[in-house]
């Protein structure tokens, strides 16, 4: 049986910084909220949008309803097609597809990371697209990827990440796990969490999955 590679979603095959932040400024604009500096935006990216809000606005379950849903009004109409996949992984995919089986284990709901690996021409690589769901039961990293794991019945993986929830999500699951520089995360989060591998580029991708999966 072939072994489980598990990537995320946004900052791991797609820079979807730009439809992300739009999405953002429009909410903060929308909700009058103070729009924070450009590194505490940034953090919005990779963590569930609802921890985020929580954090840094304080904000309660009712306030947390609110701004998703105006987040999502900009988001799933304009912001979801504004990415770009990361040069390289294309040919990752292809060459890791025949060896591998491969999915999507990322804390944007379920039903946009669909639309967006569709968009992308990308499915037919992935044998499951995994996701938060839109009521906030299942938006942890860790639920996530088990909830992954549950649907296609193994225990075995690797996750490939480039922040922190990533590599602690796996190692919640007792996986082995992959950081990458390109995305969104810097080196020290990646080594704090204690990825297995840490790598630059996607091209040192495959050499550093067949390190930790034969």
């Amino acid at each position: 049986m072939k072994r489980l590679v598990l990537f995320d979603l946004d900052g791991t095959l797609t820079d979807s910084s730009e439809g992300i932040l739009a999405s953002l400024s429009y909410m903060m604009n929308k909700l009058s909220l103070k729009i924070p500096d450009d590194t505490i935006l940034a953090s919005f990216i990779g963590p569930p949008l609802r921890d985020s809000l929580s954090t840094i606005y304080g904000m309660d379950n009712t306030e947390v309803e609110i701004a998703e849903k105006v987040y999502r009004e900009y988001f799933a109409e304009r912001g979801i097609h504004r990415l770009a996949v990361y040069p390289g992984i294309e040919n990752l995919l292809n060459d890791l597809s025949s060896n591998y089986l491969l999915a999507i284990a990322t804390s944007k709901p379920e039903i946009y990371a669909k639309q967006i690996v569709e968009q992308i021409g990308l499915t037919h690589y992935f044998t499951g697209i995994f996701g938060a769901d839109l009521a906030g039961r299942r938006s942890k990293k860790a639920d996530v990827i088990a909830y992954a794991l549950n649907k296609l019945n193994t225990k075995e993986a690797v996750m490939v990440g480039d922040r922190k929830f990533d590599i602690l999500g796996a190692k919640a699951n007792e996986l082995s796990s992959i950081g990458v520089l390109y995305g969104f995360g810097s080196q020290q989060e990646l080594v704090n969490a204690k990825a297995d591998i840490v790598v630059e580029s996607v091209d040192e991708l495959t050499d550093a999955i067949r390190k930790l999966i034969k």
